[in-house]
């Protein structure tokens, strides 16, 4: 992908959403370069992720401390704060789980429900095993978002959790910023 202009992120409230893969580790990447780039990063995360990285490594990365329940929260209504607030949602890594249940209107966590409560473009940066990622259902639900207007960064191809290789793998984060600065460019 070519070079983003950053100068798209400056003054935005960009809400990166990170689901629970082992991919979330990449998160951290997007996260820094979203922050350098001049963005305010609120970091909305399913309690699955925060078993891949921590509470902790968020609060001290992104522009305020990290959200991830609907009950527990500075506000008392974090998902629509965060809905209202953003200019762009990126979730990074997006795992089947979460692109299905925001498929179907599904609002079962913070992040889900942070989904459904935005009028703000939406990335999703897909990031799963290959047999995933090819399942006809994951598949209906990409086409389903895609219908909606809601952009795709496709999963690479490469190494994945184990030992396996193939299609499924997150982008890379500056393949994801250089997507979340474009589509800031054209909102």
């Amino acid at each position: 992908m070519p070079s983003p202009n950053m100068t798209s992120l400056s003054g935005r409230f960009v809400v990166l959403g990170v689901s629970g893969g082992i991919a979330a580790y990449k998160a951290v990447e997007v996260c820094r370069r979203l922050i350098d780039g001049g963005a305010h990063v609120a970091v909305a995360t399913t309690e699955a992720s925060l078993r891949f990285v921590g509470e902790a490594t968020w609060n001290a990365l992104a522009s305020e401390h990290c959200h991830h329940s609907l009950w527990n929260d500075d506000y008392s209504i974090p998902h629509t704060r965060l809905g209202k607030k953003a200019d762009l949602i990126v979730v990074c890594p997006a795992t089947a789980k979460v692109i299905g249940s925001y498929a179907a209107g599904i609002s079962d966590d913070l992040l889900t429900a942070t989904l459904l409560a935005t009028a703000a473009p939406v990335v999703i940066c897909p990031a799963m095993h290959t047999e995933m990622w090819e399942h006809p259902a994951v598949q209906d639900n990409i086409a389903t978002l895609i219908r909606r207007g809601v952009n795709i960064v496709p999963p690479a191809e490469g190494r994945l959790a184990g030992e396996d290789t193939g299609i499924g793998r997150l982008a890379e984060p500056e393949d994801i910023v250089s997507k979340v600065c474009a589509v800031l460019e054209a909102a």
